[in-house]
């Protein structure tokens, strides 16, 4: 697999769940049949038909996936590890789609199976299990599975034109709605999910299901592979179908048909979600050797007005919801921003880990990305969650149509003109050498780009631009950074108490803003 999953990777995928804790019209092609693979009678399929699907779901109660058997309790992390799809049974190992399919088995972490089917010629057919599919031990529990007892999820391998296709994929689906790819670096971090039902409520989170794929293969890399979704959950259903194209990194046209059972408190639309523990701008002292460790450093956001936004991620000591209301956004994600090896040392490639970003198709109207921090003491939990959540109140009754672009890359797709934030750093307030105040906190805010290249000429008078929801602001210039071509931001804040402060700041030149504005919420010591 293309950047290996490590331990921790994994265990983070199961802890997420709770667990152990106009689009192209089908493509009209005709594919041999795989061999090895066993499959039902062929039915008629589109995307049209699932979204109806979807729709008359909705107008039912929900029915809860069968009880999970005693096998599938018995395949922990190690059993589990030890199964591995056999690549000859792959579907499309011999064409003619370019990019062959794996299965993942059922296990103690992805317990709820899922139906996967491939589709040709505007017809479906469901590819059964089989325990015959997979080598595994002499003694593992997964022997003792019945016969079409679905699989976990399914991934996309490397170009059968590459010789280590086998072992290489690019793209997985792999529990409730969680799906995630490597980006342009070939390694996989953060993931994308369906949708969002009641994260960070006092209830506790909803996480509805795919339970079934339609896979429609492609016949050049140029082409797209198309997958199609069918969502199911107590409070919601919907259709979703993906335009999946391996280019530098990845990029997915997404089309969403979504529909509510019931009234729910919060729906996210469009969600991502990743881990941040620490980095250079905060770290409890003996909390880890590493000096950075995280798969996404920032949220970034184009307004609907055309302003960038850099907000830093935040471990923060309780769930804490941030909003960012706008109207029509142009896009937004979790970037990591920070390449450096020296910065995190790690064998698990944090500097490769991918950025996602979110592109809207088409108008999104009125509502807010919501940032959703969580704290963590570790690796292996996914604590971070963002998406866009309409400003109407979700009813039941209410449906969604909604396209997107994300992009699965080492940077955003499309860069902004202006400089760009490379590091947030706080210490204690005043100046060196001097008796420090109590309760004075500095921060240097630090930025890069072309936009900057005219202050080392002096040709352009600049001033950084700071604001706080509360307390006070001392001492705010800029200056250039010794041995690089970035400058920072300094200013001290007096806090007003202990309760958090909402700092914003940009560097203005001559009457325009230079930089994207940096946001970030600070919490003073009690």
């Amino acid at each position: 697999m293309i950047g290996k999953t490590s331990r921790r990777d994994f265990m983070r995928l199961g802890a997420k769940l709770g667990l152990a804790a106009p689009f192209l019209a089908g493509l009209g092609r005709s594919w041999a049949e795989p061999k090895g693979l066993k499959f039902s009678p062929s039915l008629p399929f589109s995307y049209e038909m699932l979204v109806k699907r979807a729709e008359a779901l909705a107008s039912r109660p929900y029915s809860p996936p069968p009880a999970v058997s005693e096998v599938v309790r018995k395949l922990d992390y190690e059993a589990w590890g030890q199964i591995r799809f056999r690549t000859e049974d792959a579907l499309f190992a011999e064409g003619p789609s370019i990019y062959p399919v794996t299965f993942f088995h059922l296990g103690q972490f992805f317990q709820k199976p899922v139906k996967i089917h491939v589709v040709e010629d505007g017809k479906a057919r469901q590819i059964y299990y089989s325990a015959e599919y997979f080598d595994m031990p002499g003694d593992s529990p997964a022997r003792q599975m019945p016969e079409r007892s679905g699989f976990a999820g399914f991934r996309l391998q490397e170009a059968r034109t590459r010789s280590d296709w086998r072992t290489q994929d690019w793209i997985a689906y792999l529990g409730a709605s969680y799906f995630r790819a490597i980006g342009a670096l070939n390694q996989y971090g953060l993931s994308a999910r369906g949708i969002v039902i009641d994260a960070a409520e006092p209830t506790p989170e909803e996480f509805p299901d795919f339970t079934e794929f339609y896979i429609e293969g492609a016949a050049a890399e140029t082409d797209p592979v198309i997958i199609c979704a069918l969502l199911d959950g107590p409070s919601v259903t919907g259709a979703y179908r993906f335009l999946t194209w391996r280019k530098e990194g990845v990029v997915q046209e997404v089309e969403a048909a979504v529909f509510l059972r019931r009234n729910v408190k919060r729906l996210g639309l469009a969600p991502l979600t990743s881990m941040y523990w620490f980095s250079e701008s905060e770290k409890r002292r003996l909390e880890d050797w590493r000096p950075e460790v995280h798969d996404s450093d920032g949220l970034a956001i184009w307004t609907g007005t055309g302003e960038r936004i850099w907000r830093p991620l935040i471990n923060q000591p309780y769930a804490v919801t941030s909003s960012f209301v706008d109207h029509d956004p142009k896009g937004f994600g979790l970037l990591q921003r920070d390449r450096v090896f020296e910065n995190y040392l790690d064998g698990v490639n944090y500097e490769r880990r991918p950025s996602l970003w979110v592109e809207p198709l088409g108008g999104w109207g009125e509502g807010a990305v919501q940032l959703v921090e969580l704290p963590t003491d570790d690796e292996i939990h996914d604590n971070i969650g963002v998406y866009w959540r309409p400003a109407a109140a979700p009813k039941a009754g209410s449906s969604y149509r909604l396209r997107y672009r994300l992009h699965w890359l080492a940077d955003e797709p499309y860069p902004a003109a202006v400089a760009r934030c490379v590091a947030t750093r706080i210490g204690r307030g005043g100046q060196p050498g001097k008796p420090r105040p109590r309760g004075v906190y500095k921060f240097a805010v630090e930025f890069a780009g072309a936009a900057l290249e005219p202050l080392w000429g002096d040709t352009v008078k600049a001033a950084p631009v700071v604001t706080a929801s509360s307390g006070a602001i001392q001492g705010a210039f800029i200056e250039p950074i010794p041995h690089t071509r970035r400058w920072r931001a300094i200013f001290d804040l007096i806090p007003d108490g202990t309760a958090p402060v909402e700092l914003r700041l940009y560097i203005q030149g001559n009457g325009d803003a230079l930089t994207e504005t940096w946001l970030y919420q600070f919490r003073p010591p009690a």
